[in-house]
């Protein structure tokens, strides 16, 4: 048995996969539109729309679609919870994700992390970066 983590986009998920893929070193494994379904007859900005999309980030798989304007809501109370391997790449991350997007934490060395942050990206997604502390430091 496997679990994985689906988000939901309000007509920008192809956009939000590649950003991530790209900025994040993920890597798209699939990508179907509404039009490319086998017996679809979805034309225009309704065939453009994402039905089924695997990223694959690190050792974790998301699953996303487009779901139409009238059930699309903002992700409120999950978060990706990004772990990274030094306090630049936290940094870096930090800069992309928080561009255009809303910060709930800045960026700050705690008491378990020397990095870690809240935020929503620019596609309405919810992370929490964090630089684990090591009980060496």
């Amino acid at each position: 048995m496997k679990v994985y983590t689906q988000l939901n986009f309000g007509g920008n998920c192809e956009e939000a996969f590649h950003f991530y893929e790209r900025e994040l070193g993920g890597k798209v494994l699939m990508m179907m539109r509404q039009d490319q379904a086998p017996g679809t007859n979805a034309t225009g900005d309704a065939g453009k729309a994402i039905i089924h999309a695997r990223l694959a980030i690190g050792d974790t798989v998301l699953i996303g679609n487009d779901v139409p304007e009238s059930v699309f809501g903002k992700i409120r109370s999950v978060y990706i919870y990004l772990s990274v391997d030094s306090s630049q790449e936290a940094e870096r991350v930090y800069k992309l994700l928080a561009e255009d997007g809303q910060v709930y934490m800045p960026l700050d060395e705690t008491f378990f992390a020397t990095r870690f942050s809240q935020l929503r990206d620019r596609f309405d997604v919810s992370w929490s970066i964090i630089h684990e502390r090591t009980m060496a430091q």
